[in-house]
């Protein structure tokens, strides 16, 4: 059942990746303007979390005594961690959003993939994730590709664009890419401090919240910017 979850889990998170930015591109290439509402959809979705979350609780009311067994796994201080990190996914998704609407897709896609760099600093930094020759590797390249690409950022500028629109674009993606690669080791460090038993349920609680105070922090953003006219 566990490899059964995780490579239904990886196939999920394989089509986010791939199509939600392509979507959100097209919306932008078709007259689209509204990054607010670009970055709530990211996370718009969190409902759905809540069936497999249903499906964990009735698995563990028929496997253990209804004494041990909660609706709720999550303690309050776990709860406000997730709700933290979930105001800084928040954030991450609208500067995100707004290098895809200034940034053709494969641009975003190269600079989004120096977050690997970024997440094994913080990983080293935050929960004493050592170096490896992969990572170091990998790191490596990513980092001279993004400079690569860097060094040319006038060639694939989409038209009617300002060279100023375009590094504002080049900028705010890979400080999603970093934010992104400070949010990953966070959560992990999150599950270390939470003092109790890190299960499926549990962690899909986590997400919940996550998401939940992102796409909150999005709303806001949309009254802000008068997107629901």
């Amino acid at each position: 059942m566990g490899k059964l979850l995780l490579v239904i889990n990886c196939f999920i998170l394989a089509i986010g990746h791939c199509g939600g930015p392509l979507m959100m591109r097209l919306y932008f290439i078709h007259g689209g303007k509204r990054v607010w509402f670009s970055s709530w959809l990211e996370t718009g979705g969190w409902p759905i979390i809540l069936f497999p979350i249903a499906c964990a609780y009735l698995h563990r009311s028929r496997t253990q005594p209804s004494a041990e067994n909660k609706l709720f796994l999550m303690k309050p201080r776990l709860f406000i961690a997730a709700a933290v990190i979930g105001i800084l996914t928040g954030v991450d998704d609208y500067i995100y959003a707004y290098g895809v609407a200034r940034l053709p897709v494969s641009t975003v896609a190269l600079i989004i993939a120096s977050q690997l760099v970024f997440t094994a600093v913080f990983a080293f930094v935050l929960v004493k994730q050592k170096f490896t020759s992969y990572s170091t590797n990998a790191v490596f390249l990513l980092t001279m590709g993004a400079g690569v690409l860097g060094l040319n950022t006038s060639s694939d500028r989409p038209k009617n664009e300002s060279y100023r629109e375009y590094v504002l674009g080049f900028v705010m993606t890979v400080g999603a890419a970093a934010l992104y690669g400070f949010i990953l080791p966070l959560v992990e460090l999150t599950y270390k401090k939470a003092k109790q038993e890190i299960s499926y349920g549990l962690v899909l609680e986590i997400q919940a919240v996550m998401c939940l105070f992102a796409t909150a922090f999005s709303t806001i953003g949309m009254f802000v910017n008068n997107d629901f006219k």
